[in-house]
């Protein structure tokens, strides 16, 4: 049986309309019970819960960018492309709900490459109360052309401004790598 809209009810001509058509009674009732069951209500908690989850670790990847900048990146200025740390959170959640607690049970490790050298910037711990499953790695990217333009201008007046900023592309490279399974790496590239 085809459940479509106009038989969406259990109303008495629904019904009859059908058994004069030649289907069967019971059957008929255990179908419709099937898809009262079936067609889940939307979980509006579940995505309050992702957004602000979303948001947190959006919150946390600033973070690292910020404290990383005169600590790790001799900088005082890191510009980020809108919605990068937006699209990195989202790619971060879709990665963990096949994992046992999700993302509780990840461990990041955030790094920058910066003219062909890979820099540590941070290792993140979700919750460390729990023994990590797998572990993500998260690759920024210089904006190569700014580096170009940077350098060009670095021999004038302005030498001292142009040095201390650093942006980064838009693109990124986000690997997943369970700890626990014969299940190989994921890896996600961003454009």
């Amino acid at each position: 049986m085809v459940a479509t809209g106009s038989l969406s009810s259990k109303n008495p001509a629904s019904i009859s309309e059908l058994l004069d058509r030649g289907y069967h009674p019971e059957s008929l009732l255990s179908d419709f019970d099937y898809w009262d069951y079936v067609v889940p209500e939307p979980n509006l908690n579940e995505v309050i819960f992702e957004e602000s989850t979303c948001q947190n670790l959006v919150k946390m990847l600033e973070n690292c960018l910020s404290e990383s900048k005169q600590t790790k990146l001799g900088c005082s200025k890191v510009l980020v492309p809108e919605k990068l740390t937006q699209r990195i959170a989202q790619d971060v959640l879709r990665l963990s709900p096949t994992e046992p607690c999700g993302l509780q049970v990840c461990v990041m490790h955030m790094n920058l490459e910066i003219e062909n050298v890979c820099k540590n910037l941070d290792r993140i711990v979700c919750d460390s109360s729990v023994v990590p499953t797998f572990e993500l790695t998260l690759l920024f990217k210089q904006n190569c052309s700014w580096t170009r333009f940077r350098d060009f201008f670095s021999r004038g007046r302005f030498s001292s401004g142009f040095r201390r900023t650093l942006i980064l592309s838009s693109g990124f490279r986000l690997v997943k790598k369970k700890l626990y399974s014969l299940i190989g790496t994921t890896v996600i590239e961003g454009s």
